[in-house]
């Protein structure tokens, strides 16, 4: 069942087909700027999706033929107060932290461009999927801006010499060089970019959700840890995982050689 929720014209859709929700940046005209306005509606519309449970993956896609131009530079032209600046990257930065505390894994699905904070977007979700079209980059430093919060998850997504040519530079990359740098997971037909998108939600929601919870919550926690302490929080992570109901039937449907029943 496909269900279409909020009004069309908002700066945000959402639509839930089954256990997946696709979250649209709906402001094509602007090539989906991130203005106050779509910070805080995307913020809101993740918060909630997240606190449903019959959602197991989220697809973040956009609207038009950008996926996203990064910040409204209209909108901070318009207010040169430094209060103004640190309240709008502030939350910028809180939504973006949202995407990777979610329970559920969120894919980008990438056409068009992803400038400066929309490659930040994209590198922030825990999949990308890409069109073939698609470009990327961190093009802050051409108008004197060095995009040094797009470089926070760009570091985190690429090696640190191909992040900082792009943040120095502000050179655009292809969707493949995206894919050697690690900055997708996939590059697929400008055609096919749906099916690909579909086929990856499908595959990640017919795993068990609370196994996919666990995992993500410790992929991040123990990534920005010291080995030891990644090690000791992954140990008991994956002990309490096999005490979960989902762990105990898949590894009896294995020595049983059936498929599981997680139902």
């Amino acid at each position: 069942m496909t269900v279409n929720s909020g009004d069309s014209n908002a700066p945000v859709t959402v639509v839930r087909a089954g256990p997946v929700a696709t979250v649209t940046l709906n402001r094509p005209e602007r090539f989906n700027a991130l203005s106050v306005e779509m910070i805080r509606a995307l913020d809101e519309t993740l918060g909630e999706i997240g606190d449903e449970p019959d959602i197991r993956v989220i697809v973040l896609a956009a609207a038009g033929k950008a996926f996203s131009a990064g910040h409204d530079l209209g909108e901070m032209v318009a207010r040169p107060e430094v209060g103004f600046y640190r309240t709008l990257f502030a939350a910028c930065t809180a939504m973006m932290r949202r995407l990777q505390h979610l329970p559920q894994p969120v894919i980008a699905r990438v056409q068009g461009t992803a400038t400066a904070a929309g490659c930040q977007l994209v590198a922030m979700c825990d999949l990308a999927v890409a069109a073939q079209s698609a470009r990327f980059a961190v093009s802050g430093i051409n108008f004197g801006l060095f995009c040094a919060t797009p470089g926070v998850a760009l570091a985190r997504n690429v090696s640190r010499k191909k992040a900082m040519e792009m943040l120095l530079t502000g050179d655009f990359i292809s969707a493949d060089q995206a894919l050697e740098y690690g900055l997708v997971n996939q590059v697929v037909a400008d055609q096919d970019l749906d099916a690909a998108v579909a086929e990856l939600a499908a595959k990640i929601s017919a795993k068990p959700a609370i196994s996919i919870r666990r995992g993500k919550r410790l992929f991040y926690d123990q990534a920005e840890q010291g080995i030891e302490a990644a090690y000791q929080l992954a140990e008991q992570v994956m002990a309490d995982n096999m005490m979960d109901a989902e762990a105990q039937e898949g590894f009896r449907a294995f020595l049983e050689k059936r498929r599981p029943d997680w139902a």
